[in-house]
């Protein structure tokens, strides 16, 4: 039979020295011990995996130690110290709550509580996922967690904090663990393949660490897994593989599609991850996370905030310097907008594919020519026809103003933003936005069919759009379209849901930007109210007829 050991197990913990990531916890344990302050109950919480467990056991083991160290570090030779190593240790107990919940195992643990230890000072009871516990177990467990004999200790340890009762957290001491950092982990994860002789590079390691998501135990039980698969050689592109992770690569190759407005690039490349088995939804928060981390390689001072390898810190820093900090403000509102309407997306691929396109845009209009400079004309002077004469210079062309960059390590404020704004609308020529004429009414009307028709897929839509006729005007220069809907209702989600992709793709089919849309309720037309009950018949019947009304008054009659 195989000696092989899991890592989780292999490497667990065994003094407070080994414990990563919860030095705080550690310190304060080690001085209470070591000033004798023992406490009667203690809760642990925190998410899975971050040494909950391990923590409690090398706390029972070191307030039983014989001879401890300096440091109050267990000695590992007294008889408490090598029964605990071998698994025989009669003073130290665990429970899984999670199977024995009831009150009869509890009422069996309260009566193992008044036997004294046989080795060492105290009897510690570990107590794990007690949040397991039934209501009925938790009331037969408070007076006796209350008033615990002098040698019972017990500890308490859950991934579920909001589920004790508060009157069992009265009763303890509550320590809170965290998430372990990546860097601790790396650190742990590269130690462990020393020992272990395995070849791995600081971006593999750093992507098993992003895996386990702040758990040590995930960490080793991927870093198993992926030498499973590798070999002790292990190559970046067979952990990704392996772990089904997206590359890197993919959101750098994206982003500088996006700066060269590129959009037919893009595409393939979401075609390629797409086709690779991965979440279209999982890709696009890929891409917002690669957009935060240009934005915090861009600024000065967060440089902490990149849990990345040194690598690609330097790459973010690369491609941060050649984004604006108008393109990632405007690059994470569309990538953030994208996630958040993806689920209620009837076609969630082309809802990408557009977000991908409003990307390409943001830097300009892909394949815009560029303006060339008239070529230089020979001006002949008269009466000098035939000689040869050096060409009059042409007037150079009025460079455009250029568009300041903030400078690498400048902070992302929207004072900055605004003022890159308006930097570029004072840059851009007076003739670019005279140069739009206003379109004629009968081509409105022509191109609003056009948008109609573009929403077949939509019936009901469609259908609004193209029911009711549209009233033109104009005001302060731009054109106007008013169209009807029913009613208010219909209104609001008009104007909440569609208003601006209605006026977009009305602007780019009418090729002018200053065309907006106005909704309008369709107004109700009055109709005459018909009498409907016999009370109302009468009345009406009366009002119009003098003649009845006063032989109904004569005789008295009751018309109600």
């Amino acid at each position: 039979m195989s000696d092989y050991i899991v890592s989780a197990r292999k490497y667990r913990p065994d003094s407070f020295e080994t414990l990563i990531g919860q030095d705080n916890i550690a310190r304060t344990l080690s001085n209470s011990i070591r000033r004798g302050q023992l406490a009667h109950a203690y809760l642990f919480c925190g998410p899975r995996g971050v040494g909950k467990t391990t923590t409690a056991r090398i706390f029972a083991k070191m307030i039983n130690c014989a001879n401890p160290g300096p440091e109050m570090e267990p000695c590992g030779q007294c008889e408490s110290c090598v029964s605990f190593q071998e698994g025989r240790s009669y003073c130290i107990h665990e429970l899984d709550a999670a199977s024995n919940n009831s009150v009869e195992d509890i009422k069996a643990l309260m009566e193992k509580v008044q036997v004294p230890p046989q080795v060492g000072k105290y009897s510690v009871y570990i107590i794990d996922e007690v949040h397991m516990l039934s209501q009925a177990a938790f009331n037969a467990f408070l007076k006796t967690l209350e008033e615990p004999p002098a040698h019972a200790i017990f500890i308490l340890a859950t991934t579920e904090k909001h589920k004790i009762l508060p009157t069992i957290l009265s009763r303890c001491q509550t320590y809170d663990f965290n998430r372990i950092s990546i860097p601790d982990m790396v650190r742990n994860l590269r130690s462990i393949a020393e020992k272990e002789s395995v070849k791995i590079d600081d971006e593999s390691l750093h992507v098993i660490a992003s895996k386990a998501d702040g758990a040590m135990r995930d960490a080793l039980t991927i870093f198993d897994q992926t030498v499973a698969f590798c070999g002790t050689d292990v190559k970046y592109q067979d952990v990704i593989r392996n772990l089904n992770v997206l590359d890197y690569e993919y959101s750098f190759k994206m982003v500088e599609d996006f700066l060269t407005g590129n959009y037919g690039s893009a595409f393939l490349t979401l075609d390629e991850i797409l086709a690779k088995g991965f979440n279209a939804l999982h890709f696009v928060g890929s891409l917002s996370s690669h957009l935060r981390n240009l934005v915090v390689a861009k600024t000065g001072g967060l440089e902490p905030l990149l849990e990345l390898p040194d690598s690609l810190k330097k790459r973010y820093q690369e491609q941060a310097a050649r984004c604006s900090n108008q393109f990632l403000f405007e690059a994470l509102g569309i990538t953030t907008a994208c996630e958040t309407g993806y689920k209620a997306a009837v076609n969630p691929r082309l809802h990408i594919e557009f977000a991908l396109m409003r990307l390409s845009y943001i830097m300009g209009k892909p394949g815009d020519a560029k303006p060339v400079a008239p070529a230089p004309v020979k001006a002949e002077i008269p009466g000098q026809a035939g000689n040869d004469v050096k060409p009059a210079p042409a007037p150079a062309p009025a460079a455009p103003a250029r568009r300041r960059a903030p400078k690498t390590g400048s902070a992302l404020s929207m004072s900055a933003i605004m003022e890159e704004k308006k930097v570029e609308e004072v840059a851009a020529p007076e003739s670019a936005s005279q140069s739009q004429a206003l379109p004629e009414d009968a081509t409105v009307r022509l191109k609003w069919k056009e948008l109609a028709g573009q929403y077949s897929a939509k019936p009901r839509l469609a259908n609004m759009l193209s029911s009711g006729n549209i009233n033109l005007s104009e005001e302060n220069g731009v054109k106007l379209v008013e169209f009807f809907v029913i009613n208010e209702a219909q209104k609001q989600w008009v104007e909440e849901k569609m208003l601006r992709e209605l006026e977009t793709k009305l602007r780019d089919l009418t090729g002018c930007v200053k065309v907006n849309v106005i909704v309008s309720v369709t107004p109700m037309e009055e109709t005459e109210k018909v009498p409907y009950m016999p009370e109302e018949k009468a009345k009406d019947l009366m009002e119009k007829n003098p003649e009845v009304r006063a032989f109904v008054a004569d005789l008295g009659l009751d018309t109600k």
